[in-house]
């Protein structure tokens, strides 16, 4: 499994939020730190801001921040909110499978087990623990502390 482009980008930015407690950093900081397009991490900003991990401040000392304590936002929760599509393969799941297979097929359970796992592992874990050394991390971001 492979998480999209979109879901990597919502996870840079909310570490770079985690990291930076109490400041705000605006759309275009976050894309040039990470070397990605503004439009497309506005549309995550507001993916973001609809699940109701993050927050929009507008105006002068505006820009983005956490809407709760990093340690209270679930990395699975996150990773749910954001990824499309948690498909393994075409027949899963079976009720849009195409496959003629699937009535004799054992992979589909295995691909469901599969991908409860991951979640559960995802489940584990807050948006506080990615963020290993939150000072080094702003030095990398160039975030004044």
């Amino acid at each position: 499994m492979r998480l999209t482009l979109h879901t990597d980008y919502a996870l840079r930015l909310l570490m770079m939020l985690a990291a930076t407690p109490g400041q705000r950093i605006t759309v275009p900081e976050a894309a040039e730190r990470n070397q990605i397009s503004r439009n497309h991490l506005m549309k995550v900003a507001q993916a973001l801001g609809k699940a109701g991990f993050i927050k929009s401040i507008r105006g002068k000392g505006g820009g983005l921040e956490l809407s709760r304590p990093a340690g209270d936002i679930g990395l699975g929760a996150v990773v749910r909110a954001i990824e499309p599509d948690f498909s393994l393969a075409e027949c899963h799941p079976p009720r849009t499978s195409t496959c003629c297979l699937l009535p004799v097929c054992g992979l589909n359970g295995i691909l469901v087990e599969a991908n409860q796992a991951f979640k559960a592992v995802l489940d584990k874990y807050t948006l506080d623990m990615l963020v290993l050394d939150p000072a080094k991390a702003r030095d990398i971001i160039r975030v004044p502390a």
